[in-house]
Order: C-alpha cells, then sequence, then structure tokens
C-alpha cells in the first residue's frame, strides 16, 4: 500500500468531469483527501481557463500500475489522446508523488511530478498535504509553496465545485 498525490485537471466542462472523476477514484480506492478547486489560466497554449485540484488516496497499485489505471479513467471520462501536448482536454489525472519515489516509466510517468513548478499543482498540493517533503528538493510543500512567486501564475479558488467535491 502506497500514499499516492493526483493532480486533477480540465478545462472542457471541467464541472461535470472533474466530479466524475473523484467520485470514481472514491469508488476504487476509498476516502481521499481532496484541495480546493483552482482555476488558472492554460500553460503552454491559448485556451480556456482550467480547473485543478490535487487529491490523495492510499493505492493498492504499484505507481506504474496505478498510471495506467489513470489513464484508462481519463478515456473513460473523454480524454482524446494524440495530437498536442499542450491542448484542451476533459480530463487530465497525474501522479505527483508516490510516497518518496523517484523514478520514471511509461505513459509519462515521472516522480516526482515536473509539473510541481507550476501554482496550479503546488498550491492544491501544499492544501492537502503541507508537511510532505518533496523527495528530492527536501522542503515540504507549505515550504515550497511559501517560495512561489504568487503573482507569476495567479489562482483563484473556484468554491462552488470545491464544495461539491469535497461533500
Amino acid at each position: 500500500m502506497g500514499r499516492a498525490y493526483l493532480s486533477l485537471g480540465s478545462n472542457i466542462d471541467a464541472e461535470r468531469w472533474l466530479s466524475a472523476a473523484v467520485n470514481e477514484l472514491r469508488a476504487r480506492f476509498g476516502p481521499l483527501d481532496v484541495s480546493p478547486v483552482y482555476r488558472s489560466a492554460a500553460v503552454g497554449f491559448d485556451g480556456p481557463d482550467f480547473l485543478n485540484l490535487a487529491v490523495a488516496l492510499d493505492s493498492d497499485l504499484a505507481p506504474q500500475d496505478l498510471n495506467d489505471w489513470l489513464h484508462a479513467l481519463e478515456d473513460r471520462h473523454g480524454r482524446v489522446r494524440g495530437g498536442d501536448r499542450y491542448a484542451s482536454r476533459t480530463l487530465d489525472v497525474d501522479i505527483v508523488l508516490y510516497d518518496d519515489l523517484v523514478m520514471s516509466g511509461e505513459g509519462h510517468l515521472e516522480l516526482p511530478r515536473g509539473e510541481l513548478r507550476h501554482a496550479f499543482v503546488l498550491k492544491p498540493m501544499a492544501d492537502i498535504a503541507p508537511d510532505l517533503r518533496h523527495p528530492v528538493d527536501g522542503r515540504t510543500m507549505a515550504e515550497l509553496w511559501g517560495a512561489f512567486p504568487a503573482d507569476k501564475e495567479p489562482l483563484a479558488v473556484d468554491a462552488p465545485l470545491t464544495d461539491l467535491l469535497l461533500l
């Protein structure tokens, strides 16, 4: 059993797809720690704003198996593969951290996830796991967020969706 931290995002019918994904994660893995939902500008392309959140769960799957399961989750929820890497999407779910592992694997598995350098991943992680240490950097999520130049990538809380997902 391992502790996995996931980043979820969507900018196409985001409330629908993020709610469905969180519900399916709960059904498969049990209780979740769920961050507030944040709205942020698309990174790497011009497109609608993204809604992003982080989830922590206990997994009976090894990291590569969990990554494969999450890709199937994305596919079940309208994810279209191929084309531009930076594009609008119904659902994007990535493992950010899995225990204190440092590794890479098939299907863009990268632990820790490089997107921790972005506010839309780091802030939700700091919300649900402020004392969790980055396995390479050594600082806690709260320390990393405290050092982040917040004006670089502004975030806004999406309170209605946050309230829905915390149920």
